[in-house]
């Protein structure tokens, strides 16, 4: 046990959050997400039995976002046709704000096929238990 860390974050997720370096990529993934095979180049973690928005709580206690890009928040954009609700994305935009001033607007979308291409390029998949649809969320690592 350490002083400050989140319980949630377990040794291997702590390690692979001190290895990555600034504008390395991490990806928290909902439970429908393909985290092995989108992760065979990448280190996938299981943090099974939780949702992604305590896992983003934890890791931004910890992890800076990137100031030198627009948007160091990416999430998965809703299929066009596809009437799906995104309600989560609010609870992700509350979280991010209280670790980061720029809040909302760190905050951008990526075509899911696109999202998936560049989520094969992320140093690291957090493969979580989370139901909701649309939950993906894939963050850049800044500098302290």
């Amino acid at each position: 046990m350490l002083k400050g860390i989140p319980q949630i974050i377990s040794p291997e997720l702590l390690k692979v959050l001190c290895e990555m370096g600034h504008s390395d990529r991490i990806v928290i993934a909902d439970g429908n997400f393909p985290a092995e095979s989108m992760g065979k180049n990448s280190i996938v973690i299981r943090c099974d039995g939780h949702g992604v928005p305590e896992i983003l709580d934890a890791i931004l206690q910890l992890f800076p976002l990137d100031t030198y890009v627009e948007k160091p928040v990416s999430l998965m954009e809703v299929m066009r046709g596809d009437n799906a609700k995104t309600p989560i994305w609010d609870t992700y935009k509350e979280i991010i704000a209280k670790y980061d001033q720029r809040g909302a607007d760190t905050v951008g979308t990526i075509e899911r096929f696109k999202f998936y291409e560049e989520a094969k390029t992320a140093y690291a998949i957090i493969a979580t238990s989370e139901k909701a649809i649309y939950a993906n969320v894939m963050l850049q690592k800044g500098v302290i």
